[in-house]
């Protein structure tokens, strides 16, 4: 599986951006697919996950109820709305794919796009 994420910029505090991951396999419906960060100088970290069907999502506990994650089977692509953006959402974001369980740990997830950079200014 091959997985293209896009939509990263410069956005003020409080603003609203939206990033997708385009994917390359057929059976891109049979996997889970999921957002992690990365801020500089810390850890990659899990931001949110979708099942397959997209009827399961959950989300870490930072973003939780300003983000929103969503997929499109048919055009093989996931989203990760980001709203009420603060300067601690500053980060690389990169998009993963596992089949399996959804799981929020990194080395769990099988496949990983190039990431898109997205900074909060204050």
């Amino acid at each position: 599986v091959q997985l293209q994420a896009s939509g990263g910029g410069l956005v003020q505090a409080g603003g609203s951006l939206r990033l997708s991951c385009a994917a390359s396999a057929r059976t891109f419906s049979t996997y889970f697919m999921g957002w992690f960060r990365q801020a500089p100088g810390k850890e990659r970290e899990f931001v949110a996950a979708i099942t397959w069907s997209g009827g399961y999502t959950t989300f870490a506990d930072s973003v939780k109820d300003r983000f929103t994650i969503s997929r499109n089977n048919l055009k093989l692509m996931v989203f990760l709305d980001m709203s009420n953006l603060k300067p601690e959402d500053t980060g690389t974001y990169y998009c993963a794919a596992k089949q399996g369980q959804v799981t929020t740990t990194q080395n769990d997830w099988t496949y990983w796009g190039q990431g898109t950079l997205v900074t909060v200014s204050s």
